[in-house]
């Protein structure tokens, strides 16, 4: 399945990301693609910020690859950014692939974990356009269990 949005600003993407965010359970994965500056950590942000009993800053994890969070519900949310990383195996290093089966998980440059990527993730891809701030969104997604997360997932 696969839902396209025009995103025309960046409280727009929040809004969506925190929507998003609503929905999610221990388990879910959501892969964010996208060229630099595309607004992967900015909707990753707006998403992990709306899960928190209590607000918190949310760094990028370029450089700690790894940021985990407690969501209110209890369930830790990890945000990873895969960049840096030159092997899949480093993944499993960081404890990613477990995490993925017990957190919420948004991980940005999803490219890096060849065949680790998880069959159940949602992938959500963000594209600039030629407008200033524009974003053009694509969620794909095969299992299941998407299905009815998002079906009021787009106002």
């Amino acid at each position: 399945m696969q839902i396209t949005e025009r995103l025309h600003s960046p409280d727009y993407t929040a809004q969506l990301a925190r929507r998003l965010g609503a929905v999610l359970s221990a388990g879910d994965t959501i892969l964010l693609s996208g060229d630099v500056g595309a607004g992967k950590t900015h909707f990753a942000r707006a998403l992990i910020q709306s899960l928190l009993s209590i607000p918190e800053d949310v760094p990028s994890p370029t450089f700690t690859l790894v940021q985990v969070y407690d969501a209110a519900s209890g369930v830790e949310i990890w945000h990873a950014d895969l960049y840096r990383l030159t092997d899949p195996s480093e993944t499993e290093e960081l404890g990613l692939t477990d995490a993925m089966d017990q957190a919420i998980c948004l991980i940005e440059w999803p490219d890096r974990l060849a065949s680790l990527k998880p069959d159940d993730a949602l992938d959500i891809t963000l594209t600039p356009t030629d407008v200033e701030d524009h974003r053009t969104l694509t969620a794909t997604w095969s299992h299941p269990r998407w299905d009815a997360k998002l079906t009021d997932w787009i106002p």
